[in-house]
């Protein structure tokens, strides 16, 4: 087969991979005509494919869990399963009805106008996939170490399955930079593309040699040995670099012409710093707490141990902690949250925990408790005027007046917003009472280009390139510069080495990025000279 043109691609994860194709299609499952009778019973099918997903949360921890508990859920709803047994009832063999019923719910939540339903799609697929599986008899095709896979789409549990250790990499046809997949793909460092609507499904055979760019956003199909020898001359780079920045890892981040710059990591739960060294990283930039509410309301106490685990790992160092974001993408269980059209131009963030003041007040204790521990700072999500954030001020010295009265020990740690939403971006005066401020780049970019994140087919307009955005995030940092008041970053665009140094050149000196991505981040701002910038 003669050598073929670069496919173009929209970059979900960065990295260099090159490998055998392997065509990953889930279809050829869920378009077959195979009504065979069912090997197994539906409740059986059921325990089968919840016990399949227990053993694999128990390799993976954080985020990858929390996706996995979201499918563990769906296949104990009531409301998924009683069309089945409803069709079975009336003489539908099972494995037909399971197949139209869930084919159902992924074409409803595919067809939604809500983007958190949209963005479940594949997790709907994933979980008729598993059980169809289970139905037959049939197992799950194998996958070769190091192969690029190539989908429609890929699931989140295939994805997780995968050992990763030997290479490989991700392309889709579908698919968005903020799925699930995407969101794992970046944590484990393997390269993946999304949107390659040209390339048909089956266009070439499995083991056809590809060259993965998903630096530049392409994919080379059967290469010639010039295109090979080019991209093993990049891969031999891009190792020793990461072999350079393994040995900055722990170093100060300064730029060529000595300017210093704070970084921080984002983290979800505290069991995720077992992995990981305080000693690389200026403090924790981002906790995202509503991680702690994934299997309904958290006590007092247990937040209290949570937040204290961070503070004590910290040392010393500055840690941020968010106060619940739910709402929009994040419905969480035990919190009321209305049914809306348009979840993330409703109640998310702040909005919602000032509905659910009993919640809140829960968690800002918490949080005073374990402020006694190391320096903490809270923030809060999703503020758009003032008196948000004065009603959240006043609840926290509510609760302060409480734990004194009480006799129990505590701090009031310092109060700190999040800037994603355009009314306060423009507006930063508006706030002078907000000690400090930290950029949510992902929401901000989302609300300023009217792009929804997790959607691919507007994931060009999303660009945080925008000079919008970029003048936004200056004019920002001018503000804060003439206030005192301090500035950080906390989305993805503070770790992507593309925007760091208009970053740095347009005033910020805190960024706060996944673990996975320091190593990088440090490397890139001791690489930056920002004389004349």
């Amino acid at each position: 087969m003669p050598s073929q043109p670069k496919l173009k691609g929209i970059i979900a994860a960065p990295g260099l991979a090159q490998g055998g194709a392997f065509w990953v299609e889930a279809a050829a499952i869920v378009n077959s005509v195979d009504f065979s009778e069912a090997k197994i019973d539906l409740p059986e099918a059921l325990a089968l494919a919840s016990s399949q997903l227990v053993e694999l949360m128990d390799r993976v921890e954080g985020e990858d869990a929390e996706i996995l508990e979201f499918q563990l859920a769906m296949i104990e709803d009531e409301t998924l399963n009683d069309p089945v047994r409803k069709a079975c009832e009336a003489g539908t063999t099972l494995i037909e009805a399971w197949q139209q019923a869930l084919n159902k719910h992924v074409t409803d939540y595919e067809q939604s106008e809500d983007e958190y339903f949209q963005a479940r799609a594949s997790d709907l697929r994933d979980i008729r996939d598993r059980v169809l599986r289970i139905l037959r008899g049939e197992t799950e095709v194998g996958i070769p170490e190091g192969a690029i896979l190539l989908a429609t789409d890929l699931t989140p549990s295939r994805f997780l399955g995968l050992n990763w250790n030997k290479g490989g990499g991700v392309v889709l046809q579908g698919g968005s930079p903020s799925s699930h997949v995407a969101m794992l793909a970046r944590s484990r460092g393997v390269p993946m593309l999304v949107g390659i609507e040209n390339l048909p499904l089956g266009a070439f055979p499995d083991q056809t040699r590809l060259l993965l760019d998903a630096d530049r956003g392409v994919l080379q199909v059967d290469p010639s040995a010039e295109q090979i020898q080019d991209f093993e001359h990049e891969l031999r780079i891009a190792t020793e670099e990461a072999e350079r920045i393994a040995l900055i890892s722990d170093q100060p981040a300064q730029t060529v012409n000595g300017t210093a710059v704070q970084v921080l990591i984002n983290v979800a739960l505290p069991e995720e710093l077992a992995k990981l060294n305080s000693v690389n990283c200026d403090g924790i930039g981002l906790m995202r707490s509503e991680f702690l509410f994934h299997h309904g309301l958290p006590s007092e106490e247990s937040q209290y141990r949570s937040y204290r685990k961070l503070l004590e790992w910290a040392g010393g160092k500055p840690v941020t902690i968010r106060t619940l974001d739910a709402g929009g993408d994040k419905p969480l269980p035990g919190l009321e949250q209305p049914t809306e059209s348009n979840p993330f131009l409703g109640l998310r963030g702040l909005r919602l925990s000032l509905r659910q003041p009993d919640v809140f007040r829960t968690q800002l204790r918490a949080l005073c408790r374990a402020a006694v521990h190391g320096n903490l700072k809270v923030m809060v999500p999703m503020v758009t005027v003032p008196d948000e954030l004065d009603s959240a001020q006043e609840l926290l010295g509510v609760v302060c007046a409480e734990l004194a009265t009480e006799g129990t020990e505590f701090r009031k740690p310092v109060l700190g917003m999040m800037i994603e939403v355009p009314a306060a971006a423009l507006a930063p005066e508006l706030f002078a009472d907000a000690a400090f401020f930290s950029i949510g780049s992902n929401d901000l970019v989302q609300y300023l280009t009217a792009s929804a994140r997790d959607l691919h087919h507007v994931a060009d307009l999303a660009d945080p390139g925008h000079p919008a955005v970029l003048r936004v995030i200056k004019e920002l940092a001018e503000h804060c510069d003439r206030s005192g008041q301090e500035l950080s970053l906390c989305g993805d665009m503070g770790s992507d080495p593309n925007f760091i140094a208009q970053l740095l050149g347009a005033g910020l000196r805190n960024l706060s990025v996944a673990p996975a991505r320091l190593g990088k981040t440090k490397w890139t701002i001791r690489e930056t000279n920002l004389e004349g910038m």
